[in-house]
Parts: C-alpha cells; structure tokens; sequence
C-alpha cells in the first residue's frame, strides 16, 4: 500500500488555509465531507468529516471505516465518531459561519450535520477547494504521467488489434476497460458533475458517437439501453467503413487522464471528414502551445474560437443544438476539474496545472472526428503526458 506521504498532506492543509485567508480574510472554520477531498487532504477515503480551523490542527472524524483510516493514512488526528454528536462534544465553541461543500452536500446530510452544528449561516468553499487541487505537485504529476502512459499504450498500440468485425460497441467497451485494469487502471473514472454516472467512457461506431446525451461534453453515446446510457450498444456492430471512437479515462491512485482516440475500420473516411478531423488536431496543437503560466483561459478560448471560420464552427464541439462552449477542462482527482478553457474563466494558469484538451467535430453520417489529450502546464506550453498519435489510426 502506497501512503500519501505526510509532507504532501500537510503542504495541502497550509495551501488550503492560506487561500481562505486571501479569498475570505474572516473565515474560522471549514468541514469537508467528500471523498475526494477528503482523500485529498488525509490520504483515505472514509465515510467521516474533515474539520480544519482556522488555528490549529484539522481532525479527521471516521464514522467507517475508522480501522482502515489508520491503516492507509499518515495523517496524524484521526478520531473515531458514532455521530456528528461526537465530533461536537470535541469543540468548545463554533464560528457564526462554517464554509462547506455546496456542490456535493445533500441537504439531507446538511440536516443531519446542523441538528449537533448549530452554526448561522453557510458559505460555500467549493471554490477554494478546486483551487488548491488544481494545481499539481510532482507527487501527484508523477502518477498521471503513470496513468497517461497506460492511456497511450491501449489506445494507441493495443486498441488497433481489438477492433473485429461484427463486435458490438459493448464488445469494444468492456475490452477496453479489461486490458486498461490489466495495465494498472485504478477501473474508476470520476466525476464532479451532479449525479453523473460513467462506465469506461463513450465508445461508439459511426454516428453513435453524435447521439445526443445529458452528459456535458462534445460527443454522445446510445449506451446499452436508457437506463443505463453507458458503455455502449449491444447492438451495433462493427462495420467496415466505420468510423470508431473512443473518448475514455485512465487513473493511477486516484488521479485521471483523459485521452480519445479514433479508428477508421476497413476503409478511409470521406475526404471532407478527413479534413475537419486534422483541423482538431492543429486547434489541439495551437492550445497547447498556449499553456503557460499566466495564461488566462478565457484569452486562448476566444482567440482559438475567433480564428475558426464559420463553415468549422458548425458542428464544432457537439453536434446540431447539442454542443458544449469548452475547449478543455482541468483534471487530477476528477475528470472534470476547473479551471475550464472557456469564457469568464480569467485567472492566470499556473505551472503544474493539468488539462485535458479535447477539439472535437461532428459530421453527419460520419460521427465524431477530433481528439482529446492530455496536457501539463509548463513554461514552454503544454507537455502531454498521453501520446502524440493524431488519430484516424487505419485498421484495413
């Protein structure tokens, strides 16, 4: 078992609290409830609070499993708790304002919490949090460089020889998601959006990949049926003449890479599809290029999208009325991280940022055609950690 080193834990704690200070000079108390911050900030992932004031140290309060928390942290005030009662025994006096997770709390657990935390008023921390994440160390960088090697290995070397004719988009799927386990992925790909729910990623043949879906990004899937809109159909085949796409994740001790790669199966694609295809790959390029330290996200959004004529925009990033308005997305514990490469996101990138930058265009009795890699911040523009195939691999 790998433990999250205590040096790491603890310049996480102090980066945290020294953006409150900056972003809310009056705070005195913040309580993290989600997994994901929590493993952030204690190395496990129980089911339990983390409560970091604003003087002294943070206690880390485990309703589950309070053996496992000692077991896989290094994290020095770790305590066990039956209720939310406990924990407030622990406190002699609380702030008129406690900073939390609007984003993730139900207003259930929220409910429950207050009923022993008779705090005044709430204010949102989720800010904050994203922040401190977004902004990787070589710690942490060193395992997505470790997932994105994974993600250039199956999609680039191995995903050509899984393509058989006559396989379902299913068939493909849950390939994938076998050989990416075997090669050392975490089998989880997570999510910030509300209530999103995702099984390997979008994989589709043809025009499968345009379907419209409720899930935020620029292509689509029919998924195994519409309850579970994941992996893909059973019931399309492969075809030569198809086009495949495959827009999956890949993580290593919690931390994502994001990566699509296409295939042309039997034949080549139309020459106009061909086309819009390599214009993603130089937008991909061009941002690229452009992620450095003080950047500002929302800058390369416009100039790459005033520089795109009207002809590509059309069906650029989604397909019809359904399309997104981003290039990119940070990414590390979740997949969808911000800062996002859109408009009014107008705070300077910083190095050790990480993004996934993902072009993308619909064609019409094509599919999707684009790419997504994934890249780091660096003073020379961005260094990607997924691979350098452009796509449209032939499989003939």
């Amino acid at each position: 078992m790998e433990k999250v080193p205590l040096s790491q834990l603890e310049g996480r704690i102090r980066s945290f609290k020294n953006v409150m200070v900056n972003s809310n000079p009056e705070w005195e108390m913040a309580v993290i409830f989600s997994k994901i911050n929590l493993y952030y900030f204690t190395g496990t992932m129980q089911d339990g609070m983390l409560i970091i004031p604003r003087e002294g140290d943070p206690t880390l309060w485990v309703r589950r499993s309070y053996q496992r928390a000692q077991d896989e942290s290094l994290f020095p005030f770790i305590k066990p708790m039956r209720s939310f009662r406990d924990a407030r025994r622990d406190i002699e006096t609380l702030p008129d304002t406690v900073y939390l997770e609007t984003e993730v709390v139900p207003l259930a657990m929220y409910q429950r919490f207050t009923k022993h935390f008779s705090f005044n008023e709430f204010r949102s921390v989720d800010l904050q949090l994203a922040g401190v994440r977004a902004v990787k160390s070589n710690y942490e960088l060193s395992f997505m460089r470790k997932s994105g090697k994974i993600h250039q290995h199956v999609l680039e070397d191995l995903g050509p020889e899984m393509l058989r004719e006559g396989m379902s988009e299913a068939d493909l799927a849950v390939e994938l998601f076998s050989v990416l386990v075997e090669e050392g992925h975490d089998g989880l790909t997570r999510f910030g959006m509300f209530d999103n729910e995702m099984v390997v990623g979008h994989v589709g043949f043809g025009d499968s990949s345009i379907y419209p879906t409720y899930f935020d990004g620029a292509s689509g899937t029919r998924g195994l049926s519409p309850a579970a809109p994941v992996l893909g159909s059973r019931h399309r085949k492969l075809e030569k003449g198809d086009l495949v796409f495959v827009d999956v994740g890949c993580a290593v001790n919690g931390y994502n890479t994001d990566k699509t790669m296409t295939y042309m199966y039997g034949s080549a694609l139309p020459d106009h599809a061909l086309e819009a295809h390599q214009r993603c790959v130089e937008v991909q390029n061009e941002i690229a290029r452009l992620l450095k330290p003080g950047a500002i996200p929302s800058r390369i959004y416009s100039e790459i999208m005033n520089n795109l004529d009207d002809e590509f925009l059309e069906n650029f990033m989604g397909f019809g009325p359904r399309k997104v308005k981003f290039l990119g997305h940070a990414i590390g514990l979740l997949i969808d991280e911000l800062p996002v490469i859109a408009e009014r996101f107008d705070q300077p990138l910083q190095e050790g940022m990480v993004f996934a930058v993902e072009p993308k265009k619909g064609i019409k009795g094509v599919g999707m055609v684009g790419i997504e890699n994934t890249f780091i911040v660096t003073p020379h523009g961005g260094q990607c950690i997924t691979g350098d195939n452009p796509g449209l691999i032939p499989v003939f």
